[in-house]
């Protein structure tokens, strides 16, 4: 759904369709349909780039685009093969198409596969070779050195291997470096933030290595590199255009700012040892501006010079926001009103009335937001603590609070709402158990505060008047003497003294404790 905010947002820059198509790669009927739509629509063009994508996707739902990008990109990593192949005796276009075809069924005709073919030629047999002034601040390119810097842990000795990001502005050729712990999205998505904030904007277009084969993904709740690159140049305002797989040439300029990369920094730090990230850092922050100091041999100024007066200007203004990897998936709202984010193991709460519905979420390294039929119903920040609850309360049902909110102090007050020595047998339950998790005891309290309810009071009070007598308070207890209409007790049978009583310690009240005058200070002792 990004190529339609970039066909709205070309839209609006006044591009015509011609343009829109082969900026984008997408059909001019394709453009011209989605141009139809967003003019009409009455939210406007700048209602419309407001909207998330899922809100978005909801609203336009006219299918893929004509152009397939995947399939061209298949053929064109084949073009080299191919052109190989045809300086062989007998070999012919249509025989290299049927291979072509029986590989790759869903390719291009052979009207297109010779068209592309052609295409190709054309282009690597020119008997010139074109020069030209870059405009600046245009483009960057960026890329990762093959070799990798360490640093040492002072508390473990572990050294810790880095890779170094390297980005290079050609019109001016100032050059950036940073070394990032790998070549993982968040770290790579990391680097090109720190790129930014260093020149202090964005070019319009950003020009990466092949990204499927430069950056490794970490694990399989991560998003298609290509994808968020797209998100990156949309926060930014910008444009990427990856080169392409095995052409060194489409990022020339970069692969010189690697090479002077490995002379001017990791030649001067060869010998030295650094105890943090942020040291080897800032060592290759003061070799990078001895770099861009330096006096350039084809030219009287130095590389910082030029980038001042060429691309600084020229760069569009940056995002105070530093870009998030939005990370996407679909779940399913749990019976507890939850959903369960695997890559965290931590469940975030829903409106319960979308229990069993299925739930988009997008998460970045902060947020969590979750779209049910294209509507945003939920947003929590995210936690990482695995096997935690974030729950907002106006999400659950009427019953939540009986539960979250359940307490030693919550029990022993219902308790005693419901009659004085229910309360003192539920605040003798905990009392005796001050050492265990008083978890264990809320169902036992649950039992015995039902049956209050659905027994003869005088009997219940009997029973309760046992529980205490004999110190057996416990719902098993009551609940049989219920059953047995307390058989074998007297018909009038007072609480009496304990008969059993036990060595006295700061964890036993006594039994004056209990005489009824206490239970406002018993409340207190387990604050709700």
């Amino acid at each position: 759904m990004s190529k339609l905010k970039e066909v709205i947002r070309l839209h609006k820059e006044q591009m015509s369709i011609r343009e829109i198509s082969r900026s984008l790669g997408m059909d001019r009927k394709t453009v011209r349909k989605y141009i139809h739509l967003v003019d009409n629509d009455p939210l406007g063009l700048d209602g419309l780039l407001k909207l998330d994508d899922p809100v978005l996707e909801r609203r336009y739902t006219g299918g893929n685009a004509a152009y397939s990008e995947k399939r061209f990109q298949d053929l064109s990593g084949r073009l080299e093969y191919i052109v190989k192949e045809l300086h062989k005796t007998g070999v012919t276009l249509y025989l290299l198409w049927e291979e072509y075809k029986k590989d790759y069924p869903n390719g291009y005709s052979y009207t297109q596969f010779c068209y592309h073919v052609g295409q190709h030629l054309k282009a690597h047999h020119l008997s010139y070779v074109l020069t030209e002034n870059r405009e600046g601040g245009r483009e960057i390119f960026l890329d990762f050195t093959g070799q990798k810097l360490s640093y040492v842990d002072r508390d473990t000795g572990e050294v810790h291997q880095c890779e170094v990001f390297v980005a290079s502005l050609p019109a001016s050729d100032y050059g950036y470096a940073i070394a990032v712990p790998s070549q993982t999205i968040d770290d790579f998505i990391y680097a090109v933030n720190e790129c930014f904030k260093a020149i202090g904007g964005v070019p319009k277009i950003i020009v990466t290595d092949n990204l499927k084969a430069s950056v490794i993904k970490a694990d399989r709740y991560e998003p298609d590199i290509n994808h968020v690159m797209d998100r990156l140049a949309e926060h930014y305002g910008c444009v990427v255009i990856p080169a392409r797989s095995l052409h060194p040439k489409d990022k020339a300029l970069v692969e010189d700012q690697v090479r002077l990369v490995y002379r001017r920094v990791f030649a001067v730090l060869r010998n030295m040892t650094f105890f943090s990230l942020k040291e080897l850092n800032d060592a290759i922050q003061e070799c990078m501006l001895k770099h861009n100091q330096r006096r350039m041999q084809q030219y009287t100024c130095t590389r910082e010079e030029r980038f001042l007066a060429i691309d600084k200007p020229k760069l569009n203004t940056l995002n105070p926001e530093s870009y998030q990897v939005e990370y996407e998936t679909e779940l399913t709202v749990l019976e507890n009103s939850h959903v369960y984010l695997g890559r965290d193991k931590h469940y975030y709460s829903v409106p319960y009335k979308y229990i069993g519905k299925r739930a988009k979420v997008i998460y970045t390294r902060d947020l969590v937001s979750i779209y049910i039929g294209g509507e945003k119903v939920a947003v929590h920040h995210r936690d990482r603590q695995p096997g935690r609850y974030t729950t907002d309360k106006t999400h659950m049902p009427s019953y939540y609070d009986d539960y979250a909110q359940a307490s030693p102090a919550r029990y022993i007050q219902r308790g005693y709402k419901a009659s004085n020595l229910l309360g003192k047998v539920i605040e003798r339950i905990f009392s005796r158990n001050a050492s265990r998790v008083p978890e264990l005891f809320y169902k036992g309290c649950d039992g015995l505060l039902h049956l209050q309810k659905v027994t003869d009071p005088l009997l219940f009070d009997k029973a309760l008047k046992a529980a205490l007598r004999y110190d057996q308070c416990s719902y098993h207890f009551v609940n049989q003497m219920v059953k047995t209409k307390c058989a074998g007790l007297p018909s009038e049978d007072p609480v009496q003294p304990d008969l059993f009583p036990t060595q006295d310690h700061e964890n036993i009240r006594g039994r004056n404790y209990y005489d009824g005058s206490n239970a406002t200070t018993t409340l207190q002792q387990y604050p709700i």
